[in-house]
């Protein structure tokens, strides 16, 4: 089923295009946005302009024909905060009706946040838990709170960021914010969201998670000021309150133009950044975070996994590391992965992981990391099969993986990248971000997982187990076989230059499967 989801914010119109799958899983075809700033229409006159409605209507006519070119088969369109609000919302939900075709539902800013938090549960690890999330649009903020089963608490505040900007920014929008904006903003920000913060604390939660456009922007802003570079990825990106905070007082102080020259910041949200930069600040400050988890699914994916569970039924996992092997599942999946031998490799590289613990001091988050590595490592081949360590690499970095932190995203692509052989190196920009500790976890998971591949060097899974023996100057691997495996023994004496350098032994392989009958070896020999 191809479902297409309109998001008529208050800020931007969204168009998300996506496949859904029996599994519960989606993928994301493409995607399309507006920027209408109704939010700020409405804030102004109360109603909208008859400029805005045809704004409105233009944009919608043209996501549809764009869903219908895509071959949609399903179209839902939710309106939110700045429709919900105008004095005339629903004449333009009329006219949209009669001149596009396109029944938009008005939905309630409780219905927004339960949309937006199931979006939260399948693309953010919610653990621990509970988490409050927030998702900061034009027009309105949802505050949520949750786990990775079930919503708890929700509410919708008018505290958006065009209602903000649009009531309480007196200077001149090209200008830097004047103290006399700020103490407004923080003001406003404090008395309707402080009552609500007292209400979050009796649920003592453990994580904050900030979503949609500008929380999104404020955390790209944040990487990009400390590593140089705008993330590829931002989804579940841990961002301190120091670098909200920082962020603010350079949006705060700059120019209109400066700001739009900002890397990570989208230019067209420039006018309202401050504000938005204001009420995360003073959230992190009135919630007791010290920092904030960035989810980039929010109010469009959960209309998809709504439409989803309509049609096809069944709830989200209640395990919050599920969605990180599922997600690694459908990328492979979605590259049309070798699944027995990316499961053999798995297989070897975990037993090998195991056997050598008391050697690399390595727990149980790196054995995940191993075995999504395992999974992931030959999609590349869906590019070319020339190379196709770099393709790797690269879907890995664009994958979408749910769940990950960019970091873990970063120690997957490494991976990837350098399973073939060789070790990993800094002129690969993952891995030169990485701390010293994180590279040596990344040497030895690579090192596992290259013994391990070459190990299935004839894809015929003719390892049936492997025992590892270890000694002072040497590790012993002995294969436990169904067939001829000399292909497979090549292979990974062909990938143990790192494996020996990262264990500091000599690594030696044999066959330890019993001696064939007399009989059968002359029948092999051709005697």
């Amino acid at each position: 089923m191809r479902i297409a989801a309109l998001d008529l914010g208050s800020n931007s119109f969204h168009l998300l295009v996506a496949d859904a799958h029996p599994d519960g899983s989606f993928d994301r075809l493409f995607r399309e946005k507006e920027m209408l700033r109704l939010g700020d229409v409405v804030a102004r006159h109360g109603r909208l302009t008859d400029e805005a409605c045809a704004g409105a209507v233009d944009a919608v006519r043209r996501f549809l024909s764009l869903a219908e070119g895509a071959g949609a088969d399903e179209f839902v369109a939710c309106a939110t905060s700045a429709i919900r609000e105008a004095d005339n919302g629903a004449e333009l939900v009329d006219r949209l009706a009669a001149d596009t075709g396109v029944r938009v539902r008005v939905i309630s800013g409780t219905e927004e946040a339960a949309l937006i938090f199931r979006a939260v549960q399948a693309s953010v690890l919610i653990d621990p838990g509970p988490a409050v999330c927030m998702d900061l649009g034009g027009g309105s903020l949802e505050v949520m709170v949750g786990d990775s089963t079930e919503l708890a608490w929700a509410t919708s505040l008018k505290l958006g960021v065009a209602r903000l900007t649009a009531e309480l920014v007196r200077s001149d929008l090209s200008d830097p914010l004047r103290p006399g904006d700020l103490r407004r903003l923080r003001k406003r920000v404090e008395a309707v969201l402080g009552p609500v913060a007292d209400v979050v604390a009796r649920f003592a939660p453990k994580l904050l998670v900030g979503t949609s456009g500008t929380l999104c922007d404020l955390a790209r802003v944040a990487v990009a000021a400390e590593t140089g570079a705008v993330p590829i990825s931002i989804n579940q990106h841990h961002v301190s309150r120091v670098a909200i905070e920082q962020v603010h007082e350079q949006l705060s102080s700059l120019p209109l133009a400066a700001r739009r020259r900002i890397p990570g910041l989208d230019a067209r949200r420039a006018e309202l950044a401050p504000a938005g930069s204001l009420l995360a600040v003073v959230a992190l400050e009135l919630f007791g975070a010290e920092e904030m988890v960035v989810g980039t699914w929010a109010l469009r994916e959960g209309m998809v996994l709504e439409e989803m569970r309509r049609h096809q039924g069944g709830e989200l996992s209640g395990d919050p590391r599920l969605m990180r092997a599922a997600s690694v599942l459908d990328l492979c999946q979605r590259c049309g992965w070798r699944e027995v031998h990316s499961r053999q490799v798995a297989k070897v590289a975990l037993s090998l992981f195991d056997q050598t613990a008391s050697l690399h001091g390595l727990g149980a988050y790196h054995r995940d990391l191993l075995e999504h590595a395992a999974l992931l490592h030959d999609i590349g081949e869906h590019v070319s099969g020339e190379s196709h360590h770099k393709h790797t690499a690269y879907l890995i970095q664009h994958g979408q993986l749910r769940g990950f932190k960019p970091e873990e995203v970063a120690v997957l692509a490494t991976i990837g990248r350098y399973h073939r052989q060789g070790e990993p190196k800094t002129s690969f920009e993952p891995f030169a971000a990485m701390d010293g500790e994180a590279r040596d976890g990344v040497f030895t998971l690579t090192a596992l997982l290259q013994v391990a591949d070459g190990l299935d060097r004839g894809h015929a899974g003719t390892v049936d187990g492997v025992d590892v023996v270890v000694e002072d100057d040497r590790i012993e691997l002995r294969l436990r076989t169904t067939g001829d495996v000399e292909l497979d023994l090549w292979g990974a004496r062909r990938k143990r230059s790192l494996f020996e350098q990262v264990f500091r032994r000599r690594l030696e392989l044999s066959d330890g499967a019993p001696p064939l009958p007399a009989d059968e070896w002359h029948e092999r020999r051709g005697a």
